[in-house]
């Protein structure tokens, strides 16, 4: 029997001579494993279904809309019916927006505090607050992409379907700030609200159904605030105005639900009437006061999501 031999090797110390780029390098890593994450990048095939589900659910009605207006002509349809702009485009996918938002931004936090990493994170150089604004601009930057992504796609089409697109550009150059400033207000609750609720639990689908509630019941609370009672009383009867349940008061009940809000600004940047029952009453009211009610809704999520990880982290 021959005893095992080892063998040492002196390969020497070397100091590390390489790029120290410190702090920033670790809030733009945060930043680029946020984004990946929300895309699915990274990961196994299931993770990018989603993603991949919704951006094409985004993109659909901007295609069909472009598809439209590059066609109408040549059917000979007279006189041409109006094409929905791209006001009309983000009151026909927020509801998509909201679901993505819900079900994909709180992986991003429950993931981690899950899997016990965010210890890992917040050694230095990194703080809490790099954790949390880190997160927070990654799927801010996603929900741009999704959102000015269909209307890039339904622009282009506008500018090409119109009989002459120069002139038509002329007279509609205003829709594309419009739409830029319209996005970033919807990207902003879309990204905040999704990520101060995960910041409560270690659960990606208790995140998500609480948010996705949210949504649906604050709609159905709205409509029925503003619902008007049944007028009809008997043969002959004349319907009046229709005078809804909470009277004086609908038009501040109209923005109880939480994903109109931003489509109330939205409409206000474009400048235009929105015929949804919700947003009729919204127009009763003074700018400042939806505006003002989004700011809050906005503003106070963020702070929850700030002070929550301020905790954590001590």
């Amino acid at each position: 029997m021959t005893a095992p031999e080892g063998q040492i090797f002196d390969l020497g110390y070397q100091n590390y001579d390489g790029p120290r780029e410190g702090r920033m390098r670790a809030r733009k890593a945060l930043f680029v494993n946020g984004v990946r994450t929300s895309f699915g990048i990274g990961r196994g095939a299931l993770s990018k279904i989603l993603p991949i589900l919704f951006f094409t659910a985004v993109l659909a009605p901007a295609v069909i809309l472009a598809l439209v207006a590059a066609t109408i002509d040549q059917f000979g349809v007279s006189p041409s019916p109006e094409i929905p702009g791209p006001a009309d485009y983000y009151q026909i996918v927020s509801v998509i927006l909201f679901l993505f938002s819900a079900i994909i931004a709180p992986e991003l936090l429950c993931s981690d505090r899950r899997n016990g990493v965010l210890s890992l994170y917040l050694v230095r150089p990194l703080t809490s607050t790099d954790y949390v604004v880190g997160r927070w601009l990654a799927f801010f930057v996603v929900s741009l992409v999704f959102i000015y992504a269909g209307q890039i796609v339904l622009q282009i089409g506008l500018i090409l379907g119109a009989p002459e697109p120069l002139e038509y550009l002329k007279g509609n150059w205003l829709d594309i700030p419009r739409f830029l400033a319209a996005g970033v207000v919807i990207a902003l609750i879309t990204t905040t609200i999704p990520l101060a609720v995960a910041s409560f639990t270690n659960r990606r689908a208790y995140a998500s159904a609480f948010v996705i509630g949210l949504f649906i019941l604050s709609s159905a609370v709205g409509e029925i605030l503003i619902e008007c009672p049944d007028q009809h009383e008997g043969p002959g009867f004349q319907q009046g105005p229709c005078e809804p349940l909470t009277r004086d008061f609908a038009k501040y009940a109209g923005l109880s639900a939480v994903g109109r809000v931003p489509i109330h600004v939205s409409d206000m940047i474009f400048d235009k009437d929105n015929e949804s029952k919700l947003s009729v009453e919204v127009a009763k009211l003074n700018d400042s006061i939806p505006i003002l009610w989004y700011v809050l809704l906005t503003a106070v999520p963020g702070v929850i999501l700030w002070q929550r990880y301020r905790r954590i982290a001590s």
